[in-house]
């Protein structure tokens, strides 16, 4: 017996006129394999006009079916509550997003030009971690005077060093490997997942005819889905830190830089447009043998910390 992956694609979505509802999983293999299956034979059809037809057709399936997707589900959260140790500390930073969010796929053939990042699994859309710590990385150089440096080195990076401060919080980066007290970061980060796709569309415009050219959809997670960012400050038991670097600037510095990002820089691919910038919403902290400690800004936020000792 044989299965021809193909044939039952065509035979499970190709004769259905309409589509109640969709699952997530679909997104990432079946009814988008179908679509992308679909939209690479239209090239074969040598009539221009028939050929954009088919294309904008298929293409609109798609967009309608991923509009029906109603069971995307977070596929889990980091238990960041229950630390075993007494110097370790969790944050959790709730958000809600101002402008739509966008992280292109790396999936290898799609039928839209820019996918969203989704699970390969479930077809979530997440943020992974190492997006995460790149950016927060970037905001705390921010914070230090990274822009000061690149204004007086005709936008260069070089000779720029990391406060040891940085270096405590997110460790060397791969191209620092032969530093001679290479290290890694205290800080641990976790993806954030989301749980509402929609669809953005932006028509470049001709300068001679001064008319749209050829319309691009972004699949996007919209403005005003929630999300969460977990960060785990865990320095290893027994290290140094470098220079003596002081915990609570370290900590205090991160939180501004996370504020930062948010509300002004944005998390999201077309940053300049303004997009993936977010409303904080709630700030809360974790510690062994304590109760959350919670905070409605980041300023009282960070008087609770300092109260409780925290810091």
């Amino acid at each position: 017996m044989t299965y021809d992956y193909y044939i039952h694609l065509h035979e499970f979505y190709g004769k259905r006129q309409d589509f109640k509802s969709g699952d997530a999983s679909d997104l990432v293999s079946g009814f988008v394999d179908y679509c992308t299956l679909r939209d690479a034979l239209s090239e074969m059809n040598d009539d221009k006009k028939q050929r954009n037809k088919q294309k904008n057709q298929i293409r609109q399936k798609y967009i309608d079916f991923v509009k029906k997707v109603n069971n995307i589900k977070k596929c889990w959260e980091p238990q960041i509550d229950n630390l075993p140790a007494s110097d370790w500390l969790g944050f959790e930073i709730t958000f809600t997003l101002k402008r739509p969010w966008f992280s292109r796929d790396d999936r290898a053939f799609h039928l839209l030009d820019n996918p969203l990042r989704k699970d390969r699994v479930f077809g979530v859309p997440f943020m992974p971690a190492a997006s995460w710590k790149g950016l927060l990385r970037w905001a705390c150089r921010m914070q230090a005077g990274f822009l000061e440096h690149l204004k007086t080195s005709d936008g260069k990076r070089e000779g720029w060093k990391d406060e040891p401060w940085i270096v405590h919080l997110f460790g060397h980066e791969k191209g620092e490997m032969e530093h001679k007290n290479f290290r890694q970061g205290a800080l641990v980060f976790y993806p954030t997942w989301f749980d509402k796709i929609d669809f953005e569309l932006i028509n470049p415009h001709s300068r001679e005819r001064r008319a749209g050219t050829q319309p691009l959809y972004y699949e996007v997670v919209p403005a005003e889905t929630k999300g969460k960012l977990y960060l785990l400050y865990a320095p290893l038991p027994g290290v140094e830190s470098p220079d003596e670097v002081q915990r609570s600037r370290a900590i205090v510095m991160l939180l501004k830089a996370i504020e930062a990002l948010l509300t002004v820089y944005g998390i999201s691919a077309k940053r300049t447009a303004g997009w993936g910038t977010a409303v904080i919403n709630h700030w809360q902290a974790y510690r062994k043998d304590s109760r959350p400690l919670p905070g409605d800004s980041l300023e009282k936020f960070l008087k609770a910390l300092e109260h409780e000792k925290w810091l």
